[in-house]
């Protein structure tokens, strides 16, 4: 499919065939969101743990004889039943991480980039450097794109420090290289930019 390309002013300059096998397919609502729940698992820490009370300090003599006190029995003071006390059935450490077939994930990205492009937010543009690490002049850009009111991921054919650090104060924005994002950043993000050289790129890591 033809679609326009844009310079960083917001002017049209020539237009570019999209791969309808990466840009054009039937999206797999279910791999996507198995792509989602996956990313998400994975950034999950599973780390909460409390003692038991094999674990906590103390115990070993039992703290009063077993009769004539008048009182409960006690064989530690260890038990959960006293201040210091192990913990029952507390939370242990969690490994929560989901692996997908390589299959899938490439699935869920050219579905990702074939929802966008369907939606018509998938925007080209000529690739451009910034003329200092600014926000203001990275800002100007995605004005002159009209969507700087919305969430936007640029990618690019490579990590770029400079634009990275150029955006990386502007609320919902993202700048990365195509090779470092997920199914899951390109669904978060309401608008798709690509660099023009980085389109071949995208189609190229597929095959």
């Amino acid at each position: 499919m033809l679609v326009d390309v844009y310079n960083k002013t917001g002017q049209t300059v020539g237009q570019i065939e999209l791969a309808d096998n990466v840009f054009g397919i039937t999206p797999n609502d279910h791999v996507m969101h198995q792509a989602v729940v996956a990313y998400l698992a994975n950034n999950r820490q599973g780390t909460k743990k409390t003692k038991v009370r094999s674990e906590v300090s103390g115990g070993g003599k039992k703290p009063w004889k077993q009769k004539g006190r008048g009182g409960a029995r006690a064989g530690s003071n260890r038990s959960p039943l006293w201040k210091g006390g192990g913990t029952i059935h507390g939370p242990k450490p969690i490994d929560y991480s989901m692996r997908l077939p390589i299959k899938i994930k490439r699935l869920a990205r050219k579905s990702a980039y074939s929802a966008r492009t369907s939606e018509n937010n998938l925007i080209v543009v000529e690739d451009f450097v910034l003329s200092e690490i600014k926000t203001k002049e990275f800002l100007e850009v995605i004005k002159a794109l009209k969507i700087a009111d919305t969430s936007v991921l640029m990618l690019m054919p490579e990590t770029n420090t400079d634009m990275y650090l150029a955006s990386r104060n502007i609320p919902n924005v993202k700048v990365d290289a195509f090779d470092k994002i997920s199914a899951y950043d390109i669904l978060r993000h309401k608008k798709i930019v690509l660099f023009k050289s980085a389109v071949e790129m995208i189609v190229d890591s597929f095959k």
